[in-house]
């Protein structure tokens, strides 16, 4: 790893052009900034602090992110391994989906399209119209589970290299 920061610092101060073409030499290693772990070409960062979801949301955007989204099976457990890495669990944790705008209209607050749904049996209900807001690692099958959105939870933030 060393000889990789080695690598891309050489580079970097050799380069005799704009900053984004130091963006794009990052970008083809694969690095993500200090902090942020890279899953399927995006960099993820769990946020242990407990938020409410649009809290979440916007810190996650005062880092240049969204609230994660996730895309499939091995995405989702690839996130779980990092919460359970970074906080020595797997507790309910926000991610970025939210039927906020529409009812039974789920999307990412990336703009990504929500094709990988991973609900537990029952989910999402809606229970009494009051849960526009997705939580994953939701019981014993640690599937996505829609609540509202006030109650304060760890996040996770992805964003792309």
């Amino acid at each position: 790893m060393k000889l990789l920061a080695v690598f891309l610092l050489f580079f970097s101060m050799m380069a005799k052009s704009s900053g984004d073409q130091r963006v794009v030499l990052l970008q083809r290693f694969n690095c993500c900034p200090s902090g942020w772990t890279p899953i399927n070409g995006r960099c993820f960062r769990y946020v242990a602090k407990p938020m409410a979801w649009i809290d979440a949301e916007k810190n996650c955007l005062s880092m240049g992110a969204n609230l994660a989204s996730v895309h499939n099976m091995q995405e989702y457990h690839q996130v779980q391994a990092l919460i359970t890495a970074a906080s020595r669990g797997s507790g309910l944790t926000w991610l970025g989906g939210s039927d906020a705008q529409k009812d039974r209209t789920w999307l990412w607050s990336d703009g990504s399209p929500m094709l990988y749904k991973n609900w537990c049996k029952g989910e999402p209900n809606n229970w009494k119209g009051r849960q526009p807001c997705l939580q994953m690692n939701f019981s014993g099958k640690r599937k996505y589970h829609n609540l509202g959105c006030s109650g304060p939870k760890p996040s996770v933030c992805a964003k792309k290299l």
